[in-house]
């Protein structure tokens, strides 16, 4: 997420958060396992990014 602009992690509570702008994006993963695919899909659309800019890295 930090290739997108977004700022952190930060750590107010049991999840961690990262920021960019007005977006707040609570980080699932706390205990470094994989993340569902869907749960990937929701977290990019909350963050506006597409696949296409997700697979590319831009």
């Amino acid at each position: 997420m930090r290739k997108f602009g977004f700022a952190g992690p930060y750590q107010e509570g049991k999840h961690p958060y990262m920021m960019k702008g007005s977006i707040t994006l609570t980080i699932p993963n706390p205990h470094d396992k994989e993340i569902s695919q869907d749960l990937l899909v929701r977290l990019l659309r909350q963050a506006g990014i597409s696949r296409s800019q997700w697979i590319g890295g831009k």
